[in-house]
């Protein structure tokens, strides 16, 4: 069933790009103050934006993003980024009073999907005005759960088509309502059964109708997976993990809780179990389930990343603009508040083509200087011109990571 949107929801909204860095430009826009490697640069497409989570670059130029505006129910805004004749963008209002937006992908049938709480719908770029449920609202397919801390939509279209949906955990370790800490002899009832929470689900698609055909739950014990990719030559899929918080509550004998537990990178395949909240970073126990046998029962993730860096958003990097180094790697943005936040970095194929190798900062030094905020990208995603788009929602941004071969 179509659901037409309010009026006013489609009403042009044209705002001013204001400059980071005047004085300086990156391919024609206000340039960012941060560090990257040689002949790379930041622009800043856009600001203003309340709470931008998810990009879309479109084949045109243009871009589409998703704007949460906070975390109040229905206040969430879509807007599309026109590219002017000049190079610079503006901002076009195309929906309002969405229930918290992020995800945002392009189907193929070239209809765009976005993730609402509970709810993934799509609507045709040459009809912005009416929007088709997929899942949840007046769908035959069931909504998402939308519970607790983990409860915005994100996902990837497969190569074949079907859909892959993050559905978050409600708790960060299973604690229970009165912020305690788990039974250790019973299993985590919200990340077990048939409809587990810290999963991933895959949705089997019909086309060129674009209806879900049927659905299960893909892997599970995923506490959190925001940032989701597909290999460009295997098409398997990969998950950055947002790992568990309050590890030294349960472990007083850490000082800091900076660096554990890592964040994970994991390979994911059907019919797997990766541990949460029973392990944590290479198949550990976890203190609250400290007679779990990980290596027995769950699959450990193929690295580790920086504790606390809160992957939100990543994408293979398939275009020939960058240096031929940076061919299918895998491209991460940390979104997070302590050290080993805010940043992008590259982790580069091994010899056998996987995003193993060496990790190299994008960019790093995105600190707080002067009216300039500290980063916190979010979706992270290639352009048509082989450049990296991508959303900070601190600070209320849309940015490309832009290169320029050096001369000669």
């Amino acid at each position: 069933m179509k659901k037409s949107l309010l009026a006013a929801a489609l009403a042009a909204a044209t705002l001013a790009t204001t400059p980071v860095m005047a004085a300086e430009l990156c391919d024609g826009l206000p340039r960012l103050d941060v560090t990257t490697p040689a002949g790379f640069c930041v622009g800043v497409l856009a600001s203003g934006l309340k709470f931008p989570r998810g990009v879309l670059p479109l084949t045109t130029g243009d871009l589409l993003v998703t704007d949460m505006a906070g975390w109040t129910p229905n206040q969430g805004k879509l807007w599309l980024l026109k590219r002017q004749a000049n190079g610079s963008y503006q901002k076009q209002m195309l929906m309002d009073k969405l229930d918290r937006p992020n995800g945002i992908v392009q189907g193929p049938d070239g209809q765009i999907y976005v993730g609402v709480v509970k709810r993934i719908f799509r609507f045709d770029l040459r009809d912005p005005a009416t929007m088709t449920d997929v899942i949840g609202g007046s769908a035959k397919t069931p909504g998402l759960p939308g519970l607790g801390l983990h409860l915005l939509t994100n996902m990837r279209f497969s190569p074949k088509g079907d859909l892959y949906v993050n559905v978050g955990s409600n708790t960060d370790h299973c604690e229970g309502a009165d912020n305690k800490a788990p039974d250790p002899s019973k299993p985590c009832v919200a990340g077990e059964g048939k409809e587990p929470l810290a999963a991933i689900r895959e949705y089997k698609m019909t086309w060129p109708a674009g209806t879900v055909a049927s659905w299960s739950t893909y892997a599970h014990g995923l506490r959190n997976s925001m940032a989701l990719a597909f290999h460009p030559a295997t098409g398997a899929l990969w998950q950055a993990e947002n790992a568990r918080d309050a590890i030294q509550a349960a472990m007083p004998q850490l000082k800091s809780d900076e660096d554990l537990p890592h964040e994970e990178l994991n390979l994911i395949k059907a019919g797997q179990h990766y541990g949460w909240p029973y392990c944590y970073d290479n198949n550990l126990a976890s203190p609250e389930y400290p007679k779990t046998d990980c290596a027995a029962k769950y699959v450990a993730p193929q690295r580790l990343l920086p504790g606390h860096a809160a992957p939100l958003g990543m994408t293979f990097y398939t275009a020939s603009r960058f240096p031929a180094t940076y061919k299918n790697s895998l491209i991460i943005g940390y979104h997070g508040y302590r050290s080993n936040g805010h940043r992008l970095v590259a982790l580069l194929p091994d010899a056998a083509g996987a995003p193993l190798g060496k990790s190299v900062e994008l960019i790093k030094g995105w600190e707080r200087k002067g009216k300039q905020g500290r980063g916190a990208p979010v979706d992270v995603r290639q352009g048509q011109d082989g450049d990296i788009y991508m959303a900070d929602d601190h600070n209320g941004l849309v940015l490309k990571l832009h290169y320029d071969a050096p001369a000669g």
